[in-house]
């Protein structure tokens, strides 16, 4: 196991680093600060997590200019 840089949409957001036999995820953007020091089986877990996170923050934004 090796440390790996973890981007999304095109940007480094944190780094996941070997901690016993998973990967913990070391945040370094505040918008997937709460994904901080938790653990993931592999980086690609790590990724489908930030992906639900952020996904989950876009869908609870309001949409500018959307007919109500």
């Amino acid at each position: 196991m090796n440390k790996q840089v973890i981007e999304y949409g095109g940007e480094a957001v944190g780094v996941v680093v070997p901690d016993q036999d998973r990967f913990k995820f070391l945040a370094v953007k505040y918008h997937v600060w709460d994904l901080d020091a938790k653990r993931f089986g592999s980086a690609d877990e790590a990724r489908a997590a930030i992906g639900h996170l952020l996904a989950g923050r876009n869908a609870a934004k309001p949409q500018i200019g959307a007919a109500a």
